[in-house]
C-alpha cells in the first residue's frame, strides 16, 4: 500500500469555522421549507427559492456552508460571469458511440463507447457520481481516447439516461451498472472506475454479482467514495449543526421533492447565491480553475429536485464494507483514492476502504476536494493510467504519458 501527499481530515473540519454562521441560516431555509411545505403563495416561493438552492448543492453531496464574504458579490456581476463561463466552457463536449442499456425495471441507460486505435485490452467502464454525469471525467475521457476501450455511462434518472421507477437503492444502481456491462461489453476483461456514488454502485455489483468480478474484473479504482457509515457525515461542520442537517434534511427533501416544479424555479432564481456552497463542497483549493467551477454547478442545476430527493435516502442505507472481500478474494489491482479535503465522502473513508483490502494502493490528492477528478485531473488521470497498465489496459510504454487536460 502506498500513499500520496498527507491529511488526517481534520484541515477540513478547521477550514469550515468561517462558514458556520451561513450553514445555520440554510440550515434554518431548510427548516422553514419543511415548516411551510404545505404552504401556497409568496411565502412559499421565497422559502422554496432558498432551499431549492440550497439542495443544488447536496446534490453535489454537501449539507450547508458557505464563506459569507462568496455572497456579497453583486448578482449581475455573477450572472454576467456564469454566461461567460458557459459560452467558453469546453467542458462536457466529448461524446462517443451511444447506445442504450435497459436495466431490469426497464429503464433506459445511456453509455457511450470510446474504441481505441488498436483493438484489444480490458474495457474500462467509468461509473458517475451523485448529481453529476458522464461528463464528470471529461478530463481523463480526453486523456485516454484511442487508448483504450472505455464505457461512459449516466446513472438512472441523470445525464441523458431515462427517469427511474420505484424506489432507488444502491444495489439497484449496482444492477444498472451489470445491464450497462452486458450491453457494452459482454465479453473480455474490465477495470471498473467509480466516483462516489459511482463507487458505492462498482461495490453493489461486486456484491451482487461476485462470480463476474472473479472471472473478467482485471483491476477497480475507487474515487471518493465510501463502504457505508454515511449517516455520520459532518460534512466538516461542527457537531450540532451537522446533526441538525441531518435532522431536518430527509423530510425537507421530500417536502421539496413533492413541488418539483415550483423549487426548480426558486432554485434556479437564486442559484447564483449559493454558488460557493458548489466550490466550498466540491473543491479542497481556493484557486480552482472558475470554468471548472461553472462546469461542476451546470452538472448540479441540471439535476431535479425530485431526484435529489428520490436518491438521498439511498445513502443512509449504504453498507458495503463485506464486499469488498470479493474485490480482495480475487486478487486484482485496487486503487483508492481521495482528495485531501473532501468533506463530502472524507479521506477516512478512503482509508477504511484501503484497510480492508490488503495490497490496495491509496493515494492521497493534496488539495483536493470531492470533485478531485475535475480539480486536480492530471494527478488521477495519471494514477488511473498507472492502474490500467497494470491491469492490461495499457502497455507500459504508453502508460509514461498521462495527460490530464482536454
Amino acid at each position: 500500500m502506498t500513499q500520496t501527499g498527507t491529511g488526517t481530515g481534520t484541515g477540513a473540519a478547521a477550514s469550515a469555522a468561517p462558514a458556520v454562521g451561513a450553514a445555520c441560516a440554510v440550515g434554518a431555509a431548510l427548516a422553514e421549507a419543511a415548516e411551510g411545505a404545505a404552504g401556497t403563495g409568496t411565502a412559499w416561493r421565497r422559502r422554496a427559492g432558498f432551499a431549492g438552492a440550497a439542495i443544488g448543492v447536496v446534490a453535489a453531496g454537501a449539507a450547508a456552508g458557505v464563506a459569507l464574504e462568496r455572497l456579497t458579490v453583486g448578482r449581475g456581476v455573477r450572472r454576467k460571469a456564469r454566461l461567460a463561463l458557459d459560452a467558453s466552457a469546453p467542458y462536457g463536449a466529448l461524446r462517443g458511440a451511444p447506445g442504450t442499456a435497459t436495466a431490469d425495471d426497464g429503464t433506459a441507460l445511456h453509455y457511450e463507447i470510446e474504441e481505441p486505435d488498436a483493438p484489444g485490452g480490458p474495457t474500462v467502464v467509468f461509473s458517475h457520481g451523485y448529481c453529476l454525469s458522464q461528463d464528470s471525467w471529461h478530463f481523463q475521457r480526453a486523456a485516454l481516447r484511442g487508448r483504450v476501450r472505455a464505457v461512459y455511462w449516466d446513472q438512472r434518472s441523470h445525464g441523458r439516461s431515462a427517469r427511474g421507477t420505484g424506489p432507488v437503492s444502491i444495489d439497484r444502481l449496482g444492477r444498472d451498472l451489470k445491464a450497462v456491462v452486458d450491453a457494452a461489453a459482454p465479453e473480455g476483461p474490465l477495470v471498473l472506475v467509480g466516483h462516489s456514488m459511482g463507487g458505492m454502485t462498482v461495490m453493489a455489483l461486486a456484491d451482487q454479482y461476485p462470480e463476474l468480478v472473479r472471472d473478467r474484473v482485471a483491476g477497480v479504482a475507487f474515487v471518493g467514495t465510501s463502504s457505508g457509515r454515511l449517516a455520520e457525515l459532518t460534512y466538516g461542520l461542527p457537531a450540532a449543526p451537522a446533526q441538525a442537517v441531518r435532522r431536518v434534511l430527509p423530510g425537507v427533501l421530500r417536502a421539496l421533492g413533492a413541488r418539483a416544479e415550483l423549487v426548480e424555479r426558486g432554485r434556479r432564481a437564486t442559484a447564483d447565491l449559493f454558488a460557493g456552497l458548489v466550490k466550498r463542497y466540491s473543491f479542497g483549493s481556493r484557486d480552482v480553475d472558475p470554468v471548472v467551477a461553472r462546469f461542476a454547478e451546470r452538472m448540479i442545476e441540471a439535476t431535479p429536485i425530485d431526484v435529489v430527493a428520490e436518491f438521498y435516502p439511498a445513502f443512509a442505507e449504504h453498507d458495503k464494507a463485506d464486499a469488498l472481500a470479493v474485490l480482495s478474494g480475487a486478487g486484482i489491482p485496487v486503487l483508492a483514492l481521495a482528495g485531501e479535503k473532501d468533506l463530502v465522502t472524507p479521506l477516512s473513508h478512503t482509508e477504511a476502504i484501503a484497510a480492508l483490502l490488503p495490497g490496495a494502493e491509496l493515494v492521497v490528492v493534496p488539495d483536493g476536494g470531492h470533485l478531485v477528478m475535475l480539480e486536480h485531473p492530471e494527478a488521477v488521470t495519471a494514477r488511473l493510467v498507472e492502474l490500467l497498465a497494470r491491469a492490461g489496459a495499457l502497455a507500459p510504454d504508453d502508460a509514461g504519458t498521462a495527460g490530464g487536460s482536454g
